[in-house]
């Protein structure tokens, strides 16, 4: 297969700042390496936390955005995972220092791809982030013996699949919106649990149906003072759970709550949880997920757009973030 020297890609110059369509170099596999030519790529919360600069640690500039994406290995280095990927139709997610998804060729790690079989290109570049984020929320919830949980921000991709996976393993959700539209989604999703968050008295139905349901383990991507208002109002033994900072705001709380109720927060990040994995435990959560993809697992996509267009994509995923994903179609030609 014939590569090209260079390829386009989404730049980013400084944290915070527009994307630039730009000609760079196609990078060369090293040991342990594959590269894939990209077909998609989702636009994901954690994305937007990476445009900040705020996501984990702050990347060296310029930089090709993108967490994951699908696409076909047409390159490997030296190692046996290579040469076993090359040819495959993957999943991948980036390596840290290597480049991002939205580009029309990524270098990664062949650890960092996952061969979909037949599964459409479009589904699969979803197939990683979200879905493996939402699966170790219920082990989490089910390690911890917590008897029900809250799931902020419920109406968007990821929210919908932690209420899937937690009603299929009898875990009670409180599901939490900030607006009527939004509940309407999750009402037809056949959430029995669901309070938004803009309506009056908001805290108070919460503090009671938390109570009641003992929902000790709060899965939030929110932070600043929402975030706070639902700790302090958990039951006591309650534990936030952080996996983004949406709002861009810290989270300031007496300590004597977090220390006479007993309660925390906690951070998760992915990457980080499943460099914790097994391999035995890793390879059984991607069978899981791809078992699901189509089910519980499943993601709606709302628009799709071409790379050069990548500004106006991430401005309607901004604005329209529970409408379902936006999809960037990384082939330029």
């Amino acid at each position: 297969m014939h590569i090209p020297k260079t390829m386009k890609a989404a730049l980013q110059k400084e944290a915070s700042g527009e994307l630039y369509i730009e000609e760079v170099d196609i990078p060369i596999p090293g040991p342990g390496e594959v590269l894939v030519r990209m077909e998609y790529s989702p636009i994901n919360p954690s994305d937007l936390s990476f445009l900040q600069g705020t996501y984990a640690e702050k990347p060296s500039y310029p930089v090709i955005p993108g967490i994951e994406g699908s696409g076909t290995v047409v390159a490997a280095g030296s190692g046996i995972l290579p040469k076993i990927r090359m040819g495959k139709r993957v999943s991948c997610t980036s390596t840290k220092g290597k480049g991002g998804s939205w580009s029309e060729y990524m270098l990664t790690s062949a650890m960092h791809v996952i061969p979909i079989g037949k599964l459409g290109f479009e589904q699969a570049s979803m197939l990683i982030v979200n879905p493996l984020t939402a699966l170790s929320f219920i082990d989490i919830a089910k390690a911890k013996n917590h008897k029900s949980i809250v799931n902020n921000a419920a109406a968007g991709a990821l929210g919908k699949m932690i209420y899937r996976l937690a009603e299929n393993a009898g875990i009670p959700c409180i599901n939490i919106v900030r607006n009527e539209k939004q509940l309407d989604i999750l009402k037809l999703e056949g959430a029995k649990y669901i309070l938004n968050n803009t309506e009056a008295g908001f805290l108070s139905k919460f503090q009671k149906l938390s109570n009641e349901l003992n929902a000790s383990l709060i899965l939030d991507p929110v932070g600043g003072p929402q975030s706070r208002d639902l700790l302090i109002n958990a039951p006591k033994e309650s534990s936030l759970m952080l996996y983004a900072n949406l709002s861009e705001s810290p989270i300031s709380i007496d300590s004597r709550i977090l220390v006479q109720e007993d309660k925390q927060i906690i951070g998760f990040y992915l990457a980080n949880y499943n460099a914790k994995k097994n391999i035995l435990k890793a390879l059984a959560d991607t069978k899981k997920v791809q078992k699901l993809i189509g089910k519980e697992l499943k993601s709606n996509i709302q628009e799709l757009f071409k790379l050069e267009n990548i500004n106006d994509a991430l401005m309607m995923y901004k604005n329209n973030m529970s409408k379902g994903k936006v999809l960037i179609n990384c082939k330029m030609s």
